[in-house]
């Protein structure tokens, strides 16, 4: 379920893979995907990483800037990358700033016990900042496509 907004997206700082630390607001005017995803090396996250490393030269060709993130560490998004050959920078959030400020760190259920984690969800921002299209509760299959389609849409 994707919806339309034009609220002003959350600015952070947060170190990526290859060494590099990402500013969101020093991308501009580029526009930016932004998929929070809940844990590397499990099956739906791997699958949502393929499909956007699949895409990832038709968001470049579009001028599109596109950051996967998760609460795990950079050494598990290098080994998750390595394992698996991504291409898509992932950002590490260890300490859920980002994910909280997007209202995708949540309060989750699994096997009866509650714990907090990430709520997959996509933003697309635009080249001013703002959040032009946001989807929540992700179901992966086709999802990158759409995303792919909205931002070339921009």
């Amino acid at each position: 379920m994707s919806e339309i907004t034009s609220e002003l997206a959350p600015d952070f700082t947060l170190p990526a893979t290859g060494g590099e630390t990402v500013t969101l607001s020093a991308l501009r005017p580029a526009p930016v995907v932004l998929f929070f995803y809940p844990r590397d090396d499990t099956s739906g996250c791997t699958v949502e990483n393929q499909d956007f490393t699949r895409l990832l030269p038709e968001f470049d060709a579009a001028g599109i800037r596109v950051f996967g993130i998760s609460a795990d560490s950079l050494e598990s998004h290098e080994k998750f990358m390595r394992k698996k050959a991504l291409t898509v920078p992932l950002l590490s959030d260890e300490g859920a700033t980002a994910c909280a400020a997007y209202g995708v760190w949540k309060e989750k259920s699994m096997y009866g016990k509650t714990f907090m984690g990430i709520e997959r969800s996509t933003f697309l921002i635009d080249g001013e900042g703002r959040i032009a299209q946001a989807w929540r509760k992700v179901k992966v299959p086709g999802h990158a496509e759409a995303v792919l389609e909205a931002a070339k849409a921009l």
